[in-house]
């Protein structure tokens, strides 16, 4: 029988990794706005959610191959797969865990349309 991996030694979730950055990093760029972020536990990329109009974080994992991301939201630290579509617990990620406390969702806050509930997928 195998030994159980370390939380930390998991195939695809790099621990010591730091987020891209506050916000989403296409969006950032663009100058687009996003609902909700999502970090990916490999490389540290921050992606908008599949609610989000541009939903980067599903297409850095499908460019990439990095299977796990972990929201980037305060007080949630859940992981999903895109591997099998499950929903997982894991290690704590290098700091920051989320987006700053003052950054509103759907965020930036001056890049966020009036309307911007009809634009969610």
């Amino acid at each position: 029988m195998s030994e159980p991996q370390p939380e930390n030694d998991i195939p695809g979730i790099d621990t010591e990794v730091p987020p891209s950055g506050p916000g989403c990093a296409e969006c950032t760029e663009s100058k687009g706005w996003w609902f909700h972020l999502r970090r990916c536990a490999q490389c540290g990329h921050v992606g908008c959610c599949d609610s989000s109009p541009s939903q980067h974080a599903s297409k850095h994992a499908e460019s990439t191959g990095h299977q796990f991301i972990r929201s980037f939201e305060p007080g949630e630290d859940w992981y999903y797969s895109y591997a099998d579509e499950q929903m997982y617990d894991g290690p704590d990620l290098a700091e920051p865990q989320h987006h700053p406390l003052d950054q509103t969702t759907p965020g930036p806050k001056d890049l966020v349309p009036s309307n911007w509930q009809r634009y969610l997928n």
